[in-house]
């Protein structure tokens, strides 16, 4: 498969969503080290990520879902997911010089229980008309190296935007609800201002808990 698609960011409780795609005709063009960014040092990843993007043989495309996007209740992530992928995989074939009557081939990670029609929707959801042969499996990032390189690609891309709001807001964490840091975070921005901060997923039940414990707390101390 000349192309392979994931996603990171999924389950956090602050920031985006974002998606990657990864275009190599030739998957001996990948460096080496390629793996399920999950199994990767961040230091690894963004040099894996640095030579993928400096390589002329290969096409990279992102696709960023943003907190408001996930808050919308109109959407679901399931849905937000698809659209994702599908943003990342017209990006990279348009990177890569595919024009939209160019037959193309890939694979994503599903973000579906059910893989074969996470890859029906994805496919759907692409640019109408274009010629495109995709599939989806549950561990593609594991198995499949261009899969692989293009979960790299997400996590260093998400990485970059958590590290943006840390120069910003101070120790914000990894985003997860299972982190202290981002917790103590959250907790201390409320307390300090009254609010969620602005990169928060205000549905998500962590950010909702947060600001109703601070609520209570200030109708007590009333």
């Amino acid at each position: 498969m000349p192309f392979g698609v994931d996603e990171a960011g999924k389950g956090p409780a602050l920031g985006s969503m974002f998606a990657a795609a990864v275009h190599c005709e030739d998957t001996d063009a990948l460096p080496e080290g390629i793996a399920d960014s999950k199994r990767l040092a961040p230091e690894r990843r963004e040099e894996l990520a640095a030579t993928l993007r400096e390589d002329d043989r290969i096409a990279v495309g992102v696709s960023e879902i943003t907190p408001s996007l996930i808050d919308d209740p109109e959407t679901d992530m399931n849905s937000l997911a698809v659209r994702a992928h599908a943003e990342a995989i017209d990006g990279v074939l348009e990177a890569a010089g595919l024009s939209a009557d160019s037959p193309a081939s890939g694979r994503c990670d599903a973000c579906d229980t059910d893989a074969d029609r996470f890859a029906r929707r994805v496919a759907d959801a692409c640019e109408p008309e274009r010629d495109l042969e995709l599939t989806a499996a549950h561990g593609a990032d594991d198995e499949d190296p261009i899969v692989g390189a293009a979960s790299i690609v997400a996590k260093v891309e998400r990485d970059a935007s958590m590290a943006a709001l840390a120069d910003e807001y101070g120790p914000v964490g990894s985003g997860y609800p299972s982190d202290p840091t981002t917790r103590a975070f959250l907790e201390s921005h409320v307390a300090d201002r009254g609010e969620l901060p602005p990169f928060a997923r205000e549905s998500w039940s962590t950010c909702a808990d947060v600001l109703a414990d601070a609520e209570q707390t200030g109708l007590e101390q009333f």
